[in-house]
């Protein structure tokens, strides 16, 4: 393989020596945050989604934050291959009108069409999502509490300040200010444990299913919080990528089952104030049962600009639309190949290919 790598836990590699990599072996798939870079998995997710797990008929759990979210609701709808290409091609081509006279849209007004977009493309579809026959949705959001409890402009400064002193002393003690708030599938139970992280649980709702998937994808300061959404403690909801950025949770596969997870990388980051934070990338007991399919860093630089799509490229194009899109497509349609690479990989698994994670 030149394109894909194949990471596996201790737990995932044994089975898979022992059997394969199967789709009845599927319990969790995750979905990170990440912005435009989830846009590689896409070919990844049609494969998986609507040929190979179809072939299996137990339940999943499909855990998600920010753009993953949005990835895994849309495996959960009735066509879900057409609602993955759509979704690609929207978010490939989005583009925030700027108002006359203004330098830089207010997060105001972001949140305001992003919101608009998210509703036009789940319009009357939320039900399809909640009473999916095999797919469970765990939508997660930061839920701020004490100062971040309600958005300010200075009190949310000071508040992101407070939690990223307190992230880097120790991860837990950012549970004083951001608390991981999971909208779940009426009736699923998470599918990881909670004690490393302050949690609770939601069940998702007609009602919250749309300011749920905004919030999950609210980031700070680039987007308003989402506030008091429906069924929910009251205050304010961000981004899920700050507290689980890579979705490095305590997973509940069973002794026989499998935590498939397509990424961007081979690390796992827990939360987005860890990027920086280099110790905390390393594989835990939690990733055992895991195997991630991420992208060569060798076949990353043969895309645009020798890098995965990302928010830099707004800055990067400025007022080149026209160059950014072009350049996001050719990075999708190049993903293809680890979509194939895969395919092939399963048919017939050569164990010399598996990598630890």
């Amino acid at each position: 393989m030149k394109a894909l790598r194949i990471h596996a836990g201790p737990a995932a590699r044994r089975l898979i020596e022992a059997q394969g990599l199967r789709p009845e072996d599927v319990r969790v798939v995750p979905g990170a945050a990440g912005g435009p870079k989830g846009l590689i998995l896409g070919p990844i997710d049609r494969f998986l989604f609507g040929d190979w797990l179809p072939r299996s008929d137990q339940p999943i759990d499909l855990v998600g934050a920010s753009i993953g979210a949005w990835r895994l609701a849309n495996a959960c709808l009735d066509d879900p291959m057409r609602a993955l290409r759509d979704f690609e091609d929207g978010y490939i081509t989005q583009h925030f009108e700027l108002p006359p006279g203004q330098k830089r849209l207010t997060a105001k007004q972001v949140s305001a069409q992003f919101g608009a977009g998210l509703r036009s493309f789940y319009g009357g579809r939320a039900q399809e999502v909640l009473k999916h026959p095999r797919y469970s949705l765990h939508v997660i959001t930061a839920h701020g509490r004490h100062l971040l409890g309600r958005e300010g402009r200075g009190r949310t400064a000071l508040g992101y300040l407070g939690a990223f002193m307190a992230n880097g002393v120790r991860r837990k003690a950012l549970g004083g200010w951001l608390e991981r708030v999971v909208f779940s599938t009426p009736d699923a139970a998470l599918p990881f444990a909670t004690t490393d992280f302050a949690t609770r649980r939601v069940a998702l709702s007609e009602a919250n299913f749309a300011p749920a998937l905004q919030a999950s994808c609210s980031i700070p300061f680039m987007l308003e919080a989402v506030h008091d959404i429906p069924g929910a403690p009251p205050g304010a909801y961000w981004d899920g990528g700050i507290t689980d950025y890579h979705l490095h949770l305590d997973y509940r596969a069973g002794p026989q089952g499998i935590v498939l997870y397509p990424h961007f990388q081979q690390a796992v980051v827990p939360g987005w104030l860890d990027k920086g934070l280099k110790w905390r990338h390393k594989a835990t007991p939690f990733l055992d049962a895991m195997v991630v399919l991420a992208p060569a860093p060798e076949w990353v630089a043969t895309l645009p600009n020798g890098k995965l799509p990302d928010r830099n490229d707004f800055l990067r194009y400025g007022n080149d639309l026209a160059g950014r899109i072009q350049a996001w497509r050719t990075a999708a349609a190049e993903a293809q190949r680890l979509a194939d690479e895969l395919q092939q990989w399963l048919e017939k698994p050569d164990l010399a290919q598996l990598r630890a994670l």
